[in-house]
């Protein structure tokens, strides 16, 4: 059966996909330009033709995985309701317990991006994003009286940092921690930050 013929847009939508599924299963430095190009039934040609080099389709891989996580935090943190559930909502959807996908892929990724500049840039940029977007709904919330923070940045950037962690534990190290005890743990840390009472998270 003939394969339908795809843009060029598609097609490289297609094969940064399939090289991010790839990287998450093999690490980067197992993936191979062929494994790409078989999973999706190509020649490597074609994945060259897009992505002249390895590093260049890993880089692009990266971002096109932090463009995606980064549109749907942005989606949880606008929707129309208060900023604490804006918060709860990306912090538990962010957490290795929620919805968030690709742990293994951005530990692989933060391990690589120590020798590889180009995707230092990415998770550098990514983490940026993150922490400036929850800063900004932390700033709301206080703004509109809900909730008393004097340092959003520095709020946002320890949440971030026991996220990470949190996520290392659960991903390399099956029975570290509980998934329940996580969530309990990353509640804890909103409502202090916010000076709150744990049960006003969910008030």
């Amino acid at each position: 059966m003939a394969r339908v013929r795809l843009s060029v847009a598609e097609r490289r939508e297609e094969l940064l996909r399939a090289a991010v599924e790839q990287i998450e299963a093999r690490g980067v430095a197992a993936v191979r330009i062929a494994d790409v190009a078989s999973v999706l039934g190509v020649s490597n040609a074609l994945v060259l033709y897009h992505f002249s080099t390895k590093e260049k389709l890993v880089a692009a891989a990266f971002t096109h995985a932090a463009e995606e996580d980064l549109a749907q935090l942005r989606k949880l943190l606008g929707r129309r309701t208060t900023a604490v559930r804006r918060l709860r909502s990306a912090v538990r959807w962010y957490a290795p317990t929620g919805q968030a996908k690709g742990w293994r892929l951005w530990i692989e990724g933060w391990a690589v991006a120590l020798r590889e500049p180009a995707l230092r840039g990415v998770t550098r940029d990514l983490d940026r994003q993150w922490k400036a977007a929850i800063a900004a709904v932390i700033a709301d919330g206080v703004a509109a009286g809900e909730f008393a923070c004097p340092d959003p940045t520095g709020t946002a950037l320890r949440l971030t940092a026991l996220l990470d962690g949190l996520a290392v534990q659960l991903t390399s190290y099956a029975g570290a921690v509980s998934r329940a005890r996580a969530l309990e743990w990353v509640d804890e840390a909103l409502a202090r930050e916010l000076g709150l009472a744990r049960e006003a998270l969910t008030a």
